[in-house]
């Protein structure tokens, strides 16, 4: 039922619904499978700047020819710790599953691995690779860039992607610790977000087209994002860039803007996942969940403090026993991108 102008559905027809629309318009059944699981599982932990919100993105790439949705990934094992997967020009999902899937044996076997996902096309958060790698005792890392949003700190212009990162620590009796951050002050979704629900942005967020400050999302979007922490936050842009640009071999943020600069659609890039077992590191295979246990616990004793991931968790809970809410206009737009309209 409508829920002040709002449509409340499940988990599951989260997926359905998304399954359908990529394969109505031109998706194989693995890839439309692989990018539902996403979008599912940002809904289902209330982040809702890669859910279902993302995938006019998706369909938009499909129907204008410029992602191939039957691409089939293929690895390259580089050497015992290292692998690449060529997405060649497919949605990032399916390649980051086949390449994370490699990854743990990986990393089991030298104690640190890393698996590089180039020619993809990539719009989805990175917490989910982390989440399931520490959910099997890995430590992990994850890193990409994106299109050029984000001025360096002191400019005007921009350079840099909103360029995330994340990490999962595993823990013996909860879920693992994990944390996904744009290094910009936020993710382009959530401006987008803003924009479509005409709600003005926080200070610090984005500069007008003029380099002057702004809460306007619309005059935001014009202009330039801006790094979180000011140099700080600029600094681990930089890195990003590197790592998931220079070193595996996949184009800067700026560069992949200059090649297609639509903002309707997702741009080419890759990922690089690191992963490290533990159990390499200590005699006691134990030593490093017990010890990490201590510093939680010390965060913890502190009012009005939680851990990372602690919100999802607690949204993940809530939509898996009542689902989520949609607007309703939009509800409606994606029955018609699932029904090939």
């Amino acid at each position: 039922m409508p829920e002040n102008d709002q449509v409340r559905i499940s988990l599951e027809e989260v997926h359905r619904l998304t399954k359908a629309a990529l394969e109505a318009n031109g998706a194989s059944h693995e890839n439309a499978e692989a990018v539902a699981r996403t979008i599912t599982a940002a809904e289902r932990d209330d982040c809702k700047a890669h859910g279902l919100f993302r995938i006019p993105f998706y369909v938009k790439g499909l129907n204008d020819g410029k992602v191939n949705g039957t691409a089939v990934p293929e690895t390259q094992e580089v050497s015992p710790g290292l692998a690449r997967v060529d997405a060649h020009r497919g949605y990032a999902p399916l390649a980051i599953r086949v390449g994370i899937e490699g990854l743990v044996e990986k990393a089991r076997a030298n104690g640190i691995a890393a698996v590089s996902i180039v020619n993809c096309y990539h719009v989805a958060a990175l917490w989910p690779e982390v989440e399931w790698l520490a959910e099997r005792g890995l430590v992990s890392f994850a890193f990409t860039q994106y299109m050029a949003f984000v001025a360096p700190a002191g400019g005007t212009k921009r350079v840099y992607g909103t360029n995330p990162m994340a990490f999962g620590w595993p823990r013996d009796d909860a879920p693992p610790l994990v944390f996904d951050q744009a290094s910009s002050a936020s993710s382009r979704g959530d401006l987008l977000l803003h924009h479509r629900d005409g709600k003005p942005i926080p200070p610090g967020w984005a500069i007008d087209p003029d380099g002057n400050p702004t809460t306007d999302p619309a005059e935001g979007l014009e202009g330039a994002q801006l790094p979180f922490g000011g140099y700080k936050g600029a600094a681990l842009a930089l890195m990003v860039e590197l790592l998931a640009g220079a070193l595996i071999g996949a184009p800067f943020s700026f560069e992949a803007t200059e090649t297609d600069p639509r903002e309707d659609m997702p741009p080419l890039g890759g990922e690089l996942i690191i992963a490290i077992d533990p159990t390499h590191f200590h005699a006691d295979p134990q030593s490093p969940f017990s010890h990490s246990e201590k510093l939680f616990g010390r965060v913890l004793a502190q009012e009005g403090t939680r851990l990372p991931s602690e919100r999802r968790y607690a949204a993940r809970r809530e939509s898996i026993s009542s689902g989520i809410l949609v607007p309703s206009a939009f509800h409606m737009t994606l029955q018609e991108m699932a029904a090939g309209v």
